[in-house]
């Protein structure tokens, strides 16, 4: 799952995204509130984790901005501030959740599991002929199964994401293998490669293009 962290704290950031990341989940960690928005605005998260105590802009304004923005993008906040009036408030500005800091991990991983199973953003992403559960981890393309291992499985998921959007190399790496740098390797060819043959098996057409000098994109007209 993608997952926005927002706190201001980069080293109390690293247990939670390591923990997070460790799960399975990629997490985008953002240290100021308009930087946090800015991201919720422009991807499809999962859910996003929000610290209220934050100086530019607040966690609860960031909530407030996603919710009057029409984003139902479901919304946890991780924060020091532990009163019951703080709890009230944050959850009649929209919150899903609210856990209070000191923290158990295994409770915010289980806390997180309960929104994406009923989050609003839903478990299955679609496009032309391909479904794909993020719950469940299968794809199927016209109804048939495509078995796909791990890497080859994200690949696909970042391109489900934005089907309309050409997907750089540079965005494949930071994304699938948190590769903040170009190691000048054919790792993402080569995966796609694998991926590609998977998903067109048994079909006339591509289900995925390639633009070159670009990047890759969905397409629109596979059968």
């Amino acid at each position: 799952m993608n997952i926005l962290l927002l706190e201001d704290d980069p080293q109390a950031a690293i247990p939670t995204v390591d923990g997070l990341e460790a799960l399975g989940h990629r997490v985008d960690h953002e240290t100021s509130g308009a930087a946090a928005l800015k991201r919720a605005a422009a991807t499809a998260y999962d859910a996003v984790v929000l610290e209220r105590l934050v100086a530019d802009m607040d966690g609860l304004s960031v909530l407030r901005a996603l919710r009057a923005g029409d984003n139902p993008v479901p919304v946890l906040f991780l924060t020091a501030l532990s009163g019951v009036a703080d709890r009230v408030e944050g959850l009649r500005a929209g919150a899903d959740d609210y856990l209070t800091k000191p923290f158990a991990f295994a409770e915010l991983a289980a806390r997180l599991d309960v929104l994406f199973r009923r989050g609003p953003m839903g478990a299955v992403l679609r496009f032309a002929s391909i479904e794909m559960n993020l719950m469940d981890r299968t794809v199927r393309r016209a109804g048939r199964p495509v078995h796909l291992q791990n890497r080859e499985f994200r690949l696909l998921e970042q391109l489900m994401r934005h089907p309309s959007d050409v997907v750089s190399r540079a965005m494949l790496l930071r994304k699938v293998w948190n590769f903040q740098f170009d190691p000048r390797t054919n790792i993402v060819e080569s995966h796609m490669s694998r991926l590609r043959t998977k998903l067109n098996l048994g079909f006339r057409s591509d289900a995925v293009r390639t633009v070159r000098g670009a990047g890759y994109r969905m397409n629109a007209d596979a059968d």
